[in-house]
């Protein structure tokens, strides 16, 4: 009897550990996980249906947000391509590497533009610390699979900035074509008719297959959806027997969103398939709002290249089920450059003790304890940006400067001083211009952005063109 007493305390005690365990464990992170950082090009917060699209179908993304968390209030550093991915890569704000807009800063016509703009870098200095390489140092093989944008070559490529390989990127913005041949110098030419997005998606599914025994960090930035809009003709076909809904009508543009999502499910599966589901965090994320003329970005006004919503907030799903709940929702700000502390936080690795990053980590808001410290969110465009053919007036947009603090969100135009302020939460698509009826609010919002700037070492455009003729 005592043999008997004696095994079934064991057995209580046993349950009673795993009991008083398994919540403490839940929800914690997995040793050195896996981490894939899935980015879309030009994919707007509203061509998702997990954000309310009834047009664009996104079956496999819908499933990603169900297993995980979808934040509602996600921004890039910026309106455009190349400077979202030197944050995401640095963790800093674009006046600390230089790069704040695409090629020059000196678009459109120099008639039209009232200022000198600020010059522009056009590819990452070496001399800054990326998160592959902190990742890397850690023990991480690292990937980058599709579109890079930030320079080329040895001296500027991916495998210059801690990445162990490269397919497919340089520093172009764009593919020529969607459809094989690529002409891209990184990417081996598939046989024609190969679609880009199934490629960039077989190369990813390949290097998990090849690194599934070890910590990886793949980051996989589709040159979908950017223009040329090309897609596969059956896809078409399927949209085009479909009612738009919402100024969503492009039935090519939809197939390439349909495509992007189907490679989306393959990554999936694979993790799925190898066992690697549970230690693998996947990521996706988008470089800035959806191309004016192709999508619309309603609710959200403006599109891509303006600093309203629609140019820089952004779908985001993070998901690695047993430690994300799922199907959970946040809708706290978070931006381009947090990614770099929460990765790192969720890696395990200790940021390097020289290392200063503007981010800040949301690795507790995913785990459901807590929120990030409360802060500002800033933006500085000191450049121009022509209107897309076809688009209204001459800019999507000026030399200006960004604030949102809590709900409310501060614009400030450098060519004429013009202030604009607009409640995000009583009114998305800013259309209510309150700065006459907020001036004390406003001007505490805008001394914030101004000592940040100083800060930052952001620099302003205040000479006036000698081309300028006023309309």
């Amino acid at each position: 009897m005592h043999s008997v007493d004696r095994k079934w305390g064991l057995l209580l005690v046993t349950l009673l550990i795993l009991f008083i365990s398994g919540p403490l464990l839940a929800g914690s992170w997995p040793e050195k996980p896996n981490i894939v950082l899935i980015l879309a090009d030009d994919l707007g917060w509203s061509d998702v249906s997990f954000m309310g699209s009834q047009y664009y179908e996104t079956p496999h993304l819908d499933q990603l947000a169900r297993e995980g968390m979808k934040f509602t209030n996600a921004y890039t550093n910026a309106p455009n391509c190349a400077p979202t991915r030197a944050c995401l890569m640095t963790g800093l704000y674009t006046p600390r590497h230089g790069i704040f807009t695409v090629g020059t800063s000196e678009r459109g016509e120099s008639r039209n533009r009232k200022l000198i703009p600020i010059p522009n870098k056009t590819e990452l200095d070496p001399r800054f610390t990326t998160l592959p390489e902190v990742l890397k140092a850690a023990g991480y093989h690292t990937a980058s699979i599709g579109k890079w944008h930030l320079g080329k070559g040895k001296e500027g490529g991916p495998q210059a900035h801690g990445f162990d390989l490269n397919i497919g990127g340089d520093n172009e913005g764009r593919t020529r074509s969607h459809f094989a041949p690529y002409h891209n110098p990184n990417l081996e030419e598939g046989p024609d008719g190969e679609y880009l997005t199934d490629r960039l998606t077989d190369e990813a599914i390949h290097y998990i297959e090849a690194h599934q025994s070890s910590p990886f960090f793949l980051y996989l930035p589709h040159y979908a959806v950017h223009t040329p809009i090309q897609a596969k003709e059956e896809k078409i076909e399927k949209y085009r027997n479909k009612s738009p809904h919402g100024g969503q009508n492009n039935p090519t543009y939809a197939a390439m969103i349909e495509s992007l999502d189907e490679g989306v499910g393959r990554i999936m599966e694979t993790l799925d398939r190898l066992d690697l589901r549970r230690k693998t965090l996947v990521i996706f994320f988008s470089d800035n709002g959806g191309h004016g003329g192709i999508t619309s970005n309603a609710p959200l006004r403006g599109m891509k290249g303006m600093l309203y919503e629609g140019g820089i907030r952004v779908p985001l799903v993070l998901s690695l089920p047993g430690t994300i709940a799922q199907d959970s929702v946040s809708d706290t700000p978070v931006i381009g450059i947090d990614f770099f502390p929460t990765l790192l936080e969720i890696a395990g690795v200790a940021k390097p003790a020289d290392l200063n990053l503007d981010g800040l980590s949301f690795a507790s808001l995913l785990l459901g304890e807590g929120q990030p410290s409360d802060r500002s969110l800033f933006w500085h465009f000191p450049g121009y940006l022509q209107m897309f053919e076809g688009g209204e007036g001459v800019w999507r947009t000026t030399p200006v400067g960004v604030i949102r603090k809590g709900g409310w969100k501060l614009m400030e135009f450098f060519e004429d001083g013009n202030l604009e302020l607009y409640n995000l939460e009583d009114d998305l698509g800013e259309q209510h211009n309150l700065i006459d009826d907020h001036h004390e609010l406003a001007q505490e919002l805008l001394s914030e952005m101004r000592s940040w700037r100083k800060k930052t070492g952001a620099k302003l455009p205040n000479e006036t063109n000698p081309d300028y003729v006023k309309n």
